[in-house]
């Protein structure tokens, strides 16, 4: 039976994202850190169990049939499409693996951090590497509450997990991953009504709000039959306050790439009925990366595709 990993466990206060390419030659060592990683995780993890340390793994469009030697590739894995809006730009940025690593504690994401590099070694180039934590109750740096229409329970599952429209891929997901910088000053000169409306919640007690053209509304979407379209969101804060930088690392997972897309396209360039996302006038994305995240048994296995 296929498993997948762990993309529907809950949040926790820490995390890191580590995006790497590999380069020529490095395939067979990627391939055996992939086949260890997920007891690479257990071992580090196994002495602080109330930590949950986990490590979501990701391959990228470019490297997917030379790091797995040319397993079937997934019908929905294409490299981040870059969008040019009126206004603003969705960049698309390199990368060849992403790491999500997930724990109470960061010095496990640090530790874990380090033995993937270690196994790396000189055979990838790290082109991101993100600490981020949980901040006050769940809020953003700009100040209100993040992740709040996340999905639960089996919910979360049917949103984030492939089933049986993709045989062979069960179990498997998309992910898409923007890491964004926000202009503090500039947001915090505008009045907290002024916030809200951009938003589509209010700031004290986060409730969703009657505002066409905002973050919520832009980001809403639904089928034909009017239900709501998901995707399973796991963005956390970071910053480095002394260099002024305050920020989100965006990620989502999604059973359908599409509806992730979907929803960039009306962000960065608007609607016929809205403009692009307000929120946007504050945040600026600076960098852009799509990945496939097989099964956990697809993993284990990796360094048998190339035998």
């Amino acid at each position: 039976m296929t498993s997948p990993q762990p993309v529907l466990d809950p949040p926790t206060s820490a995390a890191t994202f580590l995006i790497v390419t590999v380069k020529e030659g490095g395939e067979p060592q990627t391939r055996a850190l992939l086949a260890e990683l997920e007891s690479l995780t257990r071992a580090i993890g196994f002495g602080h169990p109330a930590a949950r340390l986990t490590c979501v793994t990701g391959i990228g469009s470019l490297a997917w049939d030379r790091i797995t030697a040319g397993a079937p590739r997934p019908p929905g894995l294409h490299p981040f499409r870059e969008l040019a809006g009126p206004r603003h730009r969705a960049v698309s940025t390199p990368g060849d693996l992403l790491f999500h690593i997930r724990a109470d504690r960061q010095d496990l994401c640090f530790a874990l951090t380090t033995e993937i590099l270690k196994r790396l070694s000189d055979l990838a180039t790290v082109e991101d590497e993100v600490q981020a934590f949980s901040y006050l109750d769940s809020r953003n740096l700009l100040g209100f509450v993040d992740g709040t229409e996340n999905p639960v329970g089996p919910t979360a599952a049917e949103t984030a997990l492939i089933g049986a429209e993709e045989p062979g891929f069960e179990g498997g997901s998309y992910v898409m991953v923007q890491k964004y910088l926000h202009e503090v000053d500039a947001w915090e000169k505008l009045t907290v009504e002024e916030q809200e409306h951009a938003i589509g919640r209010t700031k004290l007690t986060n409730l969703e709000i009657n505002a066409p053209g905002s973050h919520v509304d832009v980001n809403t979407l639904t089928d034909p039959d009017g239900a709501e379209l998901r995707i399973l969101r796991g963005a956390m804060p970071f910053g480095r306050p002394g260099r002024g930088e305050f920020g989100t690392y965006f990620i989502a997972y999604a059973r359908d790439p599409e509806v992730t897309e979907t929803m960039l396209r009306r962000m960065y360039l608007g609607t016929p009925e809205t403009g692009p996302d307000p929120l946007l006038d504050f945040s600026r994305a600076v960098t852009g990366t799509r990945f496939y995240v097989p099964s956990a048994t697809f993993l284990r296995q990796c360094d048998r595709h190339a035998t």
